[in-house]
């Protein structure tokens, strides 16, 4: 049997976590609960990457190396590349961050790899109980959008989907899948954390869920990687 292989190019959000950041989990990470046996995840996120960083740091050129035919290229960036504080990460939104992905498209294509954009998860920004702020990554969800267009190469709304979902929940409701609970809540992590952005178990599986189901609505070869029992 082939195994075809997930490759996952992204943040921390995305990443693989062990016990040094428990109980902090990525998206990448719960996603293989979706997959069929044949398929494998190779996860080369990393906490704090941008689409500039992750290829200065040689990421890319490592995913390049080794993605072949049949294979799925996952990109999802945009909440490091916003950072305009920091040039090491900082991408202008509508030129360098679109370039960028499109190299990203490139790798996968040359190579007979399949390229999947997915927009970057919503931060948990309520302004009440019920209601999220205006989102921090519109900019950078536009052009992805707008790349996967213009490239003719499958997107999943996951900004869009994670703010439905948290509004959904609520503020108080949604800090369970969130780096946000109190003192004492855990061992490794004895601390409070008050962390809107990155996930616990839940909510990366939450998230890897919703990723799960835009691949089916997308069908054909991106819906076929998925355990066909799960109802999404």
């Amino acid at each position: 049997m082939k195994m075809n292989m997930i490759f996952w190019a992204g943040d921390s959000t995305v990443q693989k976590n062990d016990y040094r950041t428990y109980p902090q989990t990525g998206i990448g990470q719960a996603f293989s609960l979706f997959i069929k046996e044949e398929y494998q995840v190779c996860n080369y996120a990393k906490n704090g990457r941008s689409t500039k960083s992750f290829m200065d740091e040689g990421r890319l050129q490592m995913i390049d190396e080794q993605i072949g035919t049949g294979d799925f290229l996952f990109i999802q960036f945009g909440h490091n590349d916003e950072k305009k504080e920091d040039p090491v990460r900082y991408t202008e939104p509508n030129s360098s961050f679109i370039n960028n992905l499109k190299t990203y498209i490139n790798v996968a294509q040359k190579h007979g790899a399949y390229p999947v954009l997915i927009t970057p998860l919503e931060r948990r920004c309520f302004v009440d109980s019920k209601k999220l702020g205006d989102g921090a990554h519109m900019d950078y969800v536009i052009a992805m959008k707008r790349t996967a267009e213009e490239c003719k190469v499958p997107l999943v709304d996951l900004y869009s989907a994670s703010r439905v979902a948290l509004e959904a929940a609520g503020e108080e409701q949604s800090r369970k899948w969130y780096m946000y609970f109190p003192e004492g809540a855990y061992n490794t992590h004895p601390e409070e954390s008050l962390d809107n952005t990155h996930l616990r178990y839940e909510g990366a599986v939450l998230f890897a869920g919703l990723i799960a189901k835009g691949l089916k609505e997308i069908g054909g070869i991106y819906q076929n990687m998925l355990i066909e029992e799960i109802a999404l």
